[in-house]
């Protein structure tokens, strides 16, 4: 496992696991506690798998838990995604800054996303099947959402032109400089 740090933002993470492959196909470990723990020097517990299959051009987020906040440990199974995590952390010296990831199920790169950060990402194709590993359990009435497009965030999405398909919350979501972000 090979850990890649953002350049621009300190919490998030890049996984790239180790690959097996012979004339049979391909073998990796997508999780491996001691491995990850050795690797990012974190030590963390998982309580909830989730799996979401998402159409091409929808985009889900930018979601957070503003208390019981959640890490998350993001890996596509089935298409393509560029994951977005925005820094939320009003103490960090990158407060509403975004990094992105392309993850799809052919590279298998997984992305750590810390508690303190909002995440998104938008499916660049049909029935992308993304499954993360969250910290704490879904909490609804502490979860919040960060509009998309916030001007003041500019997030490249690379929609090239197109609209992307919205659940009424994250079309309702919150501009950036009204949400409850954390201290």
């Amino acid at each position: 496992m090979r850990i890649a740090r953002a350049a621009d933002i300190e919490g998030p993470l890049l996984i790239v696991p180790d690959f097996f492959r012979d004339h049979r196909g391909l073998f990796f470990e997508s999780f491996h506690q001691q491995k990850f723990e050795n690797a990012t020097g974190l030590s963390i517990s998982f309580v909830q798998d989730n799996h979401s299959i998402s159409g091409k051009n929808v985009l889900r987020g930018l979601h957070y838990q503003i208390r019981r906040p959640q890490g998350k440990l993001v890996e596509v199974v089935s298409g393509k995604i560029i994951d977005v995590a925005l820094d939320i952390r009003r103490s960090s010296p990158t407060f509403g800054k975004w990094t992105s990831h392309h993850l799809d199920s052919t590279n298998r790169h997984m992305v750590w996303i810390p508690p303190g950060f909002a995440h998104g990402f938008l499916s660049l194709a049909e029935n992308s099947e993304v499954i993360y590993k969250t910290t704490d359990y879904w909490a609804p009435q502490y979860e919040r959402c960060i509009l998309w497009n916030d001007p003041d965030l500019a997030i490249d999405w690379q929609l090239n032109g197109l609209t992307p398909l919205l659940s009424a919350k994250d079309a309702a979501g919150t501009p950036f400089k009204q949400a409850e972000v954390f201290a």
